[in-house]
């Protein structure tokens, strides 16, 4: 239950709930993550810094580039429900491969 009321309260938060929403179709740099959520860099950091701690996404560092994507794949299961499905956004792909199943 704790760990369902994590997600829920992280994705709570309109920019959080941006970046995961971006997040669906797979991994993105940083730097197409800041356009599409049209938040400061330091702001973008500090939320996708907080998802990361909290277990919802991972990261991989590519150069100078930071790359992020979904590790937890209930997540995926939550925009399914809300909807997404059959969006552009949620792909079969969805954070299925190399998630994290709790």
């Amino acid at each position: 239950m704790e760990e369902t009321l994590k997600i829920l309260k992280a994705l709570s938060d309109e920019t959080r709930l941006k970046i995961v929403e971006f997040l669906l179709d797979g991994e993105k740099c940083v730097c197409e993550i800041i356009p599409h959520v049209k938040r400061t860099q330091s702001t973008v950091s500090i939320h996708l810094g907080k998802l990361e701690s909290w277990g919802i996404l991972k990261s991989r560092r590519d150069g100078k580039k930071i790359f992020y994507k979904i590790k937890d794949y209930r997540v995926c299961d939550i925009f399914k429900a809300l909807g997404h499905s059959e969006g552009k956004n949620l792909k079969k792909t969805c954070c299925m491969k190399g998630g994290v199943k709790k």
